[in-house]
């Protein structure tokens, strides 16, 4: 399956863009983790949004990209979700490697944290992230930072 993938920021999403990723993440961060939290949580025009849809036009991915200092000291990716309906085909791990891609072509080549569910730490490390600190609970979730150098 093939997707086409867009980079925009907040200024430049459609709103079809932004209805179809706030739609995305609230499918899967609130009601499949079923976890009531502020999912739109004033950080959105700040980032850049990465967004990749199939040749039908659905989204199958998204995730949000913030520079240095804009969210974390460092570079950050956050938001990182895949639909339940397109999981089965390794888009996971093509987000991430794109998430990475566009922020060393927006940033440089910088050190990138992520705030990540601490179930998918062995998925993180998979593209050079490493713990940093100890696990925290953010909306009732174990989660840990995670730094690639």
């Amino acid at each position: 399956m093939h997707l086409t993938w867009t980079c925009k920021p907040f200024s430049d999403l459609t709103l079809r863009e932004l209805h179809d990723a706030l739609q995305l993440r609230m499918e899967v961060f609130i009601v499949e983790q079923n976890c009531p939290f502020q999912d739109i949580d004033g950080k959105d025009a700040d980032a850049f949004h990465l967004l990749a849809y199939t040749e039908q036009g659905q989204l199958a991915a998204c995730s949000r990209l913030f520079g240095a200092g804009q969210y974390y000291e460092q570079v950050s990716i956050g938001r990182v979700v895949v639909s339940p309906a397109f999981r089965r085909y390794g888009f996971g791990r093509e987000l991430m490697r794109q998430s990475i891609a566009h922020c060393e072509q927006l940033f440089g080549f910088q050190s990138i944290k992520i705030g990540a569910q601490q179930y998918l730490e062995r998925f993180y490390q998979g593209f050079g992230f490493a713990q940093r600190g100890a696990m925290y609970l953010e909306d009732g979730i174990p989660h840990i930072y995670m730094l690639r150098a």
